[in-house]
């Protein structure tokens, strides 16, 4: 049977010569894998480069229950990027998010509001006008409430210290190393509930926005199973110093 879904395009493996398999966050289906034969030929209908990380689109599946492997039957770009492919910022931030998303998202079902949470917010980063270097960092928090683990906001006047492992504000530092002081812990707060629209004008010099970059990774790591390593955050952290 044919269906309509649009998809979220995460990781693009080569099959054969001329054919991948394409891991997709979908709308419909949750983490589905998609055989595309011919990609890599000269006159192919759906080309490599509609399959790059973090790519928007829009499909005609067919999709069967409990197979490991679907086909696709048509697929095009929704929307085309205008700047994230020609923006050396956007892109390597597109490329850094595209690593989290892939190691976090687990939903083999349907989850409609992670979804337009991810879609919306890569359109408007694609959209925006200016380079926003702030853009992962409230992305990721952000996706937080989306995955389960969004952080507490409640806190009081002798609350110092922001426990990442149970993510809420405490008085005194817990006895692991796994939490943020005050001055961070607001930036990382405020990181969270600002709209996008907002999130420039929290000034961060870089030594910040590393830091902070850091404990969300850690964030993620102790909320996350099997999350790992993420190589491309190195890669990342040079373009944006």
């Amino acid at each position: 049977m044919l269906h309509k879904t649009r998809g979220i395009i995460l990781k693009t493996t080569l099959y054969s010569e001329s054919s991948v398999v394409v891991q997709m966050f979908t709308e419909k289906f949750g983490i589905q894998s998609y055989m595309i034969n011919g990609v890599r030929k000269p006159k192919a209908k759906i080309r490599m480069n509609m399959l790059q990380p973090l790519h928007l689109v829009e499909m005609i599946v067919y999709h069967k229950a409990n197979s490991s492997i679907q086909r696709i039957s048509e697929l095009r770009p929704t929307p085309i990027f205008r700047s994230i492919p020609y923006d050396i910022i956007k892109s390597t931030i597109t490329i850094f998010l595209n690593e989290v998303l892939y190691k976090s998202i687990r939903q083999q079902m349907a989850d409609e509001h992670l979804f337009d949470f991810i879609f919306s917010a890569v359109c408007w980063f694609d959209e925006s006008e200016e380079t926003n270097v702030n853009f992962h960092l409230a992305f990721l928090l952000k996706l937080s409430r989306y995955l389960g683990f969004a952080p507490s906001t409640e806190t009081k006047s002798d609350h110092s210290y922001f426990d990442l492992q149970e993510g809420e504000f405490k008085s005194l530092p817990p006895i692991h190393p796994y939490f943020i002081d005050k001055v961070d812990a607001a930036l990382f707060i405020s990181l969270y509930i600002s709209p996008f629209e907002k999130i420039n004008e929290i000034k961060l010099e870089n030594k910040t926005r590393r830091s902070i970059l850091d404990k969300i990774l850690v964030y993620y790591t102790l909320h996350t199973a099997s999350f790992g390593e993420i190589r491309s955050h190195q890669v990342l952290e040079d373009v944006l110093s």
